[in-house]
């Protein structure tokens, strides 16, 4: 399979050489899927028994309410996974939608193969299931992290405690952050054009300068 030497990078195949990948994925079943922008991976409803890992483009995990409101709750690039918790539970739906942002390839492994020790009881098989349990809670952290910034009461408090994370990320004051700016108030749970206007005020007020994805905060 292509990528290998990417997926080595991944969080989910951490400590395997790219030798060893290339056996596990034969292993464990694992299948590669294109998808074109816009496409949905998964639907909200579904029950998936598989877990998705990014091989090219974006993926955006998204809750979408009746009224068909978009939060988006994640965007994963090259090397990051989805849908790992409600792979391992197997008997529950999904709460989201999973969309290809851009056109994209993902590759499946059947979580249920990834738990297992196989019949070789390969020790870089047992990695990958200690990396996925590191990756469920890494999910769970970044749901938190989400929560912890729509808590403020106040769109310009919203967009200083994301804003704030991602400098510390960085670690520089000026930085890229991954959403565009629909995608920035679907995240914050906030309007577009709210977010827009007092992104606009504080540019005038000098706390910090953006254009487009790029912002630098000022002190």
């Amino acid at each position: 399979m292509d990528h290998v030497e990417q997926l080595a990078s991944s969080q989910l195949f951490s400590g395997s050489s790219p030798d060893e990948i290339a056996a596990m994925l034969d292993c464990l079943g694992a299948r590669t899927r294109a998808y074109a922008a816009g496409e949905h991976i998964h639907r909200m409803g579904d029950v998936i028994k598989t877990v998705g890992l990014v091989l090219s483009g974006e993926v955006i995990v998204e809750s979408v309410d009746i009224w068909g409101n978009v939060s988006v709750i994640s965007k994963n690039g090259p090397g990051q996974s989805f849908g790992e918790v409600h792979a391992v539970l197997h008997d529950e739906p999904l709460m989201v939608n999973i969309v290809s942002a851009t056109p994209s390839e993902v590759v499946f492994l059947p979580v249920s193969r990834v738990i297992t020790t196989c019949s070789r009881a390969c020790p870089f098989h047992a990695r990958t299931s200690s990396n996925l349990t590191c990756a469920i809670a890494r999910s769970n952290l970044e749901l938190s992290r989400r929560l912890l910034h729509m808590t403020p009461k106040s769109i310009r408090e919203k967009v200083l405690s994301y804003l704030s994370f991602q400098a510390e990320r960085a670690g520089s004051n000026e930085f890229d952050i991954p959403f565009n700016r629909q995608q920035l108030a679907n995240y914050l749970g906030v309007d577009r054009s709210a977010l827009s206007s007092e992104l606009s005020h504080m540019q005038k007020e000098g706390v910090l300068e953006t254009n487009r994805s790029h912002f630098k905060l000022k002190r």
